[in-house]
Parts: C-alpha cells; structure tokens; sequence
C-alpha cells in the first residue's frame, strides 16, 4: 500500500506556523484519509513507495533525512525535498548546493522544471496537490480572529473523539512536566528532596511570583538549613533573609531579631540574599503575599523532614492534604508582612491551594519517579488524583467551555491547558486531532 506526501512547507510555505507534518503523519492515505487514494508515480512514471518517511529536519538542508523509498521496486536510502514549485529548487539555490545531491525524491504541487544534482544528474519528482477543500480550511483555520479558530466544529465532535484526545493531552502534559523535572533534577544533582521543594516553592508563587519562588528557592543552602532543622525561627531567618526581605534597618522585635540571626547565618555560611524587586505585590491579596508564603513553607519545612518521602507514601488525596496543609509560627497569625498587625487569622493554605499543589507538584513527582523506578502504581496514583480533583478555574478552561468542551475534573483542565499553550497558541493546527477533523470537512 502506498504513502502518501503533502507539503513540508506546509500549504504553500508557512514554515513558521509549523506545519511540515502532513508528510510525516504516518501515512496519509490509510490512516488521515485526507488525501484521495491514488497510485503514486514520478514525473516520469516510475512507481513510488514510501518505506519510510525519514526525520523532519527544522535546520537548513534537505527537509527529512534518511527517507526509504522504493523506485519501480528499487529501495532508495537518502533525503527529502518539498517545495510548492519545482522551480523553487533553483530559486534556493539547491542546484549548485552540493548538501542537496543526497535528495532522493523531490515533491511538489508543481513540476513547472526538472531538477539535477550538482552533478546533473536528474532527480525523480513526485507531483501532490492538495485537495482544494482541505487548503480552503487549512487557510480558515490561519486567518480566523476568533480563539480557537476551530471553535466551529467542536459541538459537532463525538464525546469519543473528545475524550481520547484530552487522555492524550493529559499523558503529554505529564510528559513534559517530568522533562522539566529531569533537568531540575540534574542542578540538584538528583537529589529528589531537593527537586520537589523547589518545586513545591515555585508553585507556592501560585503563577504570578512563580519565577520568584524558584530563584529564591535555589538560593536555600538546604543542607545548612538542616543543620537547623529544629529551630523554626532558624528556617524563617535563612527563608526571609535570602528571600531578601530582611534589609531594612528599621522594623518590629520579631524583625530585629530575625535580622540580627540572619546576619549571624549569612556570615557563617557565606549567604547572598536575592534582589528583593523580583517579589511583586501588586494585585496580590494578603493572604498571598510572599511574606504568608514563606511563613508557610518555613513550618513546612521544619515539620516534615523527609518531605516527599512522605507525599509519595500518601494514597489518598485527604492524606496529602494533612501533609501540605500546614500553618505558620505565631508572629504570622496576626500579620501579612513586618510591622503592620493584621486582625488575627489562622494561615493555613485553603483546600483550593492544595489542590493546585496537588496538581503542579504533587502528580508531577508522583509520574516522574514512577517513570524512572519503573513503579506503575506512582503513575496511576497521580492520573487518579488528578480525576479526584475538581477542575482548574481559570480563563483557559472558561475559553474552552465556552466553545463546548468542559472540563469534568483536573486531568481533563490540564489536558486543555496543553492543548491550549502546545497546539493553539503555536498554531499547530496539522498536530491536533480537532484541526484534523476542521481540515477533513469537505
């Protein structure tokens, strides 16, 4: 059975939409249907299969790398070409370019010329149009003002489709979450505690100080800080000094004090504050001041040694929150920052922002390690946790309520975000099974 090519250049050279993969969707003919069923032959009759479609190359030189394909029968190993006009290989410069004599078979909707190697020597051509319905809605899906532009279709989609691209989604995101992991993992020298607090710290930002938090929490000299596991107001003296809140010369008892150990600690083991501008309160409510944030994780911390240990032995949802929920030291209770009381309020963290812990953090790790011991029961614990969870809230997922998909639980909001921030907003259209069946609509 045949293999059928499309453009790499995608309808018509919109490269930086990326759209090359047309060609390299396994085959387009006997799995996408897009394009009609016919035999393939070269310009000049000679009978094309395609073995293999090779890589998709996004630097300069051919377009796919090590493609197979057979010849009237004759298996050719070499590259890939595509271009809209055949005239286009001279208009590159392809002909006195001696990177482009190892192409195999060139494609193009237009064979207005034949092509040659540096060499001369001729090289066979594959005529493929694209079907007028599916550029007319690949073109509607591109200039469409409204977001998704594939709103359209989406009432008219089958709970089954919708269904098996969000638990694609979910896997995906899980995915690159653990990848981002891996790399946080290798500045920790794959020390898993220290890569989950970080973690933990970044999404304790919840979004707007998140990049704050993870500077901040690469700062913690986490083994001094052990040293002094003990001593709370210890840990609030190294969080709040580094956190570089502690500089002022005036300020409360309580401050003076934290100040003056901080100063003693900072000496000791040789500490360097972060620059306290990066902190942003603008917009924020109290309750989410860096200050209560801190305060939070300071407890946290000197509570729970051995914290993820804890998080991973934790089956249940109910559990993890027992472990997270924490509180603050006394100073807080009646205090959003230094020096200025506040009506006195328990700070603990609301079951909201467990829940978004338990979802940027918590199932991250969860997948991860089990990916990396090998322990599927991690892996499901987290889908399972993330299913238990009640749906992110946010302008995402009321975008994509409103075109008819609504997320029934937090697997399925994390599903939509990615489809959101990896297809939407890249304009990966080719790439998503939604597009696909925008672009199929005859």
């Amino acid at each position: 059975m045949s293999i059928y090519f499309c453009y790499k250049d995608s309808f018509f050279h919109c490269k930086p939409l990326h759209l090359p993969n047309i060609y390299t969707s396994l085959t387009w003919n006997n799995y996408y249907k897009i394009f009609p069923l016919q035999e393939l032959k070269t310009t000049t009759g000679q009978k094309v299969e395609i073995i293999d479609t090779g890589l998709a190359n996004t630097n300069a030189g051919p377009d796919f790398f090590n493609a197979k394909v057979k010849l009237n029968g004759i298996l050719w190993i070499g590259n890939v070409e595509i271009h809209e006009r055949s005239s286009d290989w001279l208009k590159h410069g392809h002909h006195t370019d001696a990177t482009y004599d190892s192409v195999i078979l060139h494609i193009t909707s237009d064979a207005d010329i034949d092509v040659h190697r540096t060499n001369g020597e001729p090289i066979p051509q594959l005529i493929l149009t694209c079907p007028d319905y599916v550029c007319r809605n690949y073109h509607e899906l591109v200039e469409t003002e409204s977001y998704p532009p594939c709103y359209r279709i989406i009432p008219t989609l089958s709970i089954f489709t919708i269904h098996s691209w969000m638990s694609a989604l979910q896997l995906e995101r899980f995915e690159q979450k653990a990848s981002q992991l891996s790399e946080r993992l290798k500045r920790c020298n794959s020390n898993w505690e220290d890569a989950f607090f970080i973690t933990l710290a970044r999404n304790f930002g919840f979004g707007l100080n998140g990049d704050a938090f993870e500077t901040w929490a690469n700062r913690i000299p986490l083994r001094a800080v052990d040293k002094h596991r003990d001593e709370l107001f210890q840990i609030e003296a190294f969080f709040f000094g580094q956190a570089g809140l502690l500089q002022g010369t005036a300020g409360d008892e309580y401050y003076l004090r934290l100040k003056k150990e901080y100063e003693y600690l900072s000496h000791k083991f040789g500490l360097t504050p972060m620059d306290v501008s990066q902190w942003r309160f603008l917009r924020l409510r109290p309750t989410n001041f860096p200050h209560i944030r801190i305060a939070q994780l300071a407890v946290l911390y000197h509570r729970s040694y051995g914290l993820l240990s804890r998080i991973m032995e934790a089956e249940t949802v109910t559990k993890v929150h027992e472990i997270l929920k924490g509180g603050t030291s006394a100073y807080w209770v009646n205090h959003y920052t230094f020096e200025h009381p506040s009506p006195s309020r328990p700070k603990t963290l609301s079951n909201s922002s467990l829940d978004l812990l338990i979802i940027n953090t918590v199932a991250t790790f969860l997948y991860s390690y089990g990916v990396h011991k090998g322990k599927e029961e991690y892996c499901a614990r987290a889908g399972a946790f993330l299913e238990e969870l009640k749906a992110e809230y946010n302008y995402i997922t009321r975008m994509w309520e409103q075109c008819g998909i609504k997320a029934a639980n937090a697997s399925d909001s994390q599903a939509l975000i990615q489809l959101k921030k990896e297809y939407c907003d890249k304009k990966k259209c080719l790439y998503c099974r939604i597009g696909y069946e925008y672009l199929k609509r005859n």
